[in-house]
């Protein structure tokens, strides 16, 4: 990570921070930024968010470049979804409670007249040494705590871990409170998207939030993977991966215009069922027919085209989204077909992380399958069903699928 060394860079940054924190929709993604871009301007090694939700901390998002340097290159370190109550016992649980910034030279020396104590269990897991941090909330214009923004070991110039300095604390303060109402903005855009989800989910029951959750994540973490490999400029990642995160939790909502009567049978559908299933692709592209963003565009590749088959056998195919109507859904579907590249690349990588989390799901026709069972169809599949470039990036990048398939269990 570039660190930025001199006061005047230092406010450049975080100016220039400011302007693109509010570009971005996704919260998971600005979570990530946020965190990125701190850490940068202050020098931080290491770095964690948390988000206050019904007085429940829970971590959403952690970097630490020394243990990332351990890595392959392109490989991301995963990291443990835990919560905690918000007590003045934590560090991150004080700050909550006080609205006040804190500033611990070495976290393993902390008075002893503090309620708080740092948690050592991550470092003892990892290897890490935590020492000097820098914990601040999140508060918005009306004085609610969304979070806890904490970055860790500040490092100077040869490498050496110092304590964050008052430059710091401004730095910080500053950029917690521009980052507090993009965080806001951010949540109600979230909230937008799960309300669309729960309709689609009174239709399907399969459509839950863990699913999408899920999905959304690994869709994000393979196309990441795939970027990599194909040196996809650091910028274009971060417009593609803002739409696609958002867009891959919208690829089903076409099944709010399915009869309950197909989607609730509790067994596999028959060919003529299924055909009335298909139609959900169509549905779900009318919603954004009226392109007017590039999430617009995206979620309309990603509802139209996720069943979609690299070779060619898949649906609906090629779709002329100006001429959908209600009633014509069932004569657009497969009179086209779409085949490998043609299919959107959004596309074709929700298309296996949805696939991945159906066979990883128990459901009512069927037990979920094992680990093992799963990872050789998805490799079975590869050149057939699935882009093998999405399944290479898919298989690189196991240990971070693992880490979200235990951050959203089903129940």
């Amino acid at each position: 990570m570039e660190k930025v060394k001199t006061h005047a860079e230092k406010l450049e940054s975080i100016i220039e921070s400011e302007q693109f924190l509010n570009e971005i929709q996704d919260m998971d993604i600005l979570l990530e930024r946020l965190l990125s871009e701190v850490r940068r301007i202050t020098n931080a090694d290491a770095g964690s968010i948390y988000i206050n939700e019904k007085n429940i901390l829970s971590i959403k998002c952690a970097q630490n470049d020394t243990l990332q340097k351990m890595l392959e290159e392109g490989q991301k370190v995963p990291f443990s979804f835990f919560s905690f109550p918000v007590n003045e016992k934590s560090i991150s649980g004080y700050t909550v409670l006080t609205d006040t910034l804190l500033n611990i030279p070495d976290v393993y020396d902390i008075d002893e007249e503090k309620p708080y104590r740092f948690n050592s269990q991550p470092d003892s897991i990892t290897g890490y040494r935590s020492k000097s941090m820098l914990t601040v909330p999140l508060i918005t214009r009306n004085k609610d705590v969304l979070g806890v923004l904490q970055i860790i070991n500040r490092l100077d110039a040869s490498g050496n871990i110092i304590p964050f300095d008052e430059d710091d604390e401004l730095y910080m303060l500053h950029f917690a409170g521009a980052a507090a109402q993009a965080l806001e903005r951010a949540k109600l855009t979230r909230a937008m998207v799960m309300r669309m989800i729960t309709m689609a989910g009174l239709r399907d029951p399969k459509e839950t939030g863990a699913h999408v959750n899920r999905v959304s994540s690994y869709a994000v973490e393979i196309y990441d993977r795939w970027a990599f490999n194909h040196a996809v400029p650091y910028e274009d990642r971060h417009k593609f991966r803002d739409n696609l995160k958002i867009a891959a939790m919208l690829h089903d909502v076409g099944k709010v215009g399915i009869s309950d009567s197909i989607l609730k049978l509790p067994r596999i559908f028959t060919p003529e069922e299924y055909n009335m299933i298909k139609a959900h692709t169509v549905i779900g592209a009318m919603f954004f027919s009226s392109i007017e963003s590039g999430l617009d565009e995206m979620s309309l590749q990603v509802a139209l085209h996720h069943h979609d088959r690299w070779d060619g056998g898949g649906y609906p195919g090629e779709v002329d989204i100006q001429k959908i109507n209600i009633d014509n859904i069932p004569s657009l579907i497969n009179q086209h077909p779409l085949s490998g590249e043609d299919i959107p690349l959004c596309a074709r990588i929700v298309s296996l992380a949805d696939v991945y989390d159906a066979l990883c799901s128990k459901r009512v026709y069927k037990d979920a399958w094992d680990d093992d069972s799963v990872l050789k169809e998805i490799a079975a599949q590869s050149g057939k069903q699935f882009d093998p470039e999405v399944v290479k990036a898919f298989f690189e990048i196991q240990p971070i699928i693992r880490s979200i398939k235990l951050a959203w269990p089903e129940n």
